[in-house]
């Protein structure tokens, strides 16, 4: 697994601690527009907007996940099917389901990775202006938008693999279908009641890429 590991590393290095880099900015442009507005009109009034008006000072962030994860699935599997990698990496003596799980296993963990650092600089700095439970109302919110940008991570990976053009262009509507449910409302904390429901919705597209090779091994192809 380590090989596989070290050959998407090699593959997806740059993207990666491109869309970190620049996820980590946001998330400061976020925070100094929070601390402009607590200079000028003071932290109580940041409070008042928050619980009035359902504002999270965060919105920013809100579509950076999303296509965080979705172009890290092109740069990972475009690549493999252009070049037609991806049958030799079938071929290898370890099972196609080892060798696809280890390239989803890389390209998730580092997703869940660039995640939490934006999570953890947003909730280090929010404890220092706001209650805890104004905190929780923002990361909670804010979750949901990292988790909807794993499931479009595994989401391409299932499109990209499609070795059809018809069954594409069914899991892009399928992808756009189900990432559709994680932007409905914009109320914070509106998706803490299924946020568990939109995890398995996200296991479940984990899955998917499976079926593509699957097809691709049986021959399916245009």
């Amino acid at each position: 697994m380590l090989v596989f590991f070290y050959k998407e590393w090699i593959k997806t290095r740059y993207f990666f601690l491109i869309a970190l880099v620049l996820s980590v900015l946001f998330c400061v442009y976020a925070m100094l527009n929070i601390n402009r507005v607590i200079e000028l009109k003071g932290a109580a009034h940041i409070w008042e907007v928050m619980l009035q008006r359902d504002a999270i000072f965060i919105h920013y962030l809100r579509f950076v996940p999303l296509l965080m994860g979705a172009v890290a699935g092109m740069m990972q599997f475009v690549p493999e099917m252009q070049q037609k990698r991806i049958k030799l990496t079938l071929h290898l003596p370890c099972s196609s389901l080892h060798s696809l799980g280890a390239m989803l296993l890389f390209g998730a963990g580092l997703l869940i990775l660039i995640s939490l650092v934006n999570l953890l600089l947003l909730d280090i700095f929010l404890l220092q202006h706001f209650a805890v439970e104004l905190v929780r109302r923002i990361i909670l919110t804010g979750i949901v938008w990292y988790v909807a940008g794993l499931a479009a991570y595994f989401f391409t990976a299932w499109i990209c693999l499609e070795p059809t053009w018809k069954m594409r262009v069914f899991a892009l509507l399928v992808a756009v279908a189900v990432l559709r449910i994680f932007f409905i409302s914009e109320t914070p904390e509106a998706y803490n009641a299924f946020l568990p429901l939109l995890v398995v919705y996200t296991l479940l597209a984990a899955s998917l890429p499976f079926w593509s090779v699957k097809r691709l091994k049986d021959g399916k192809q245009d």
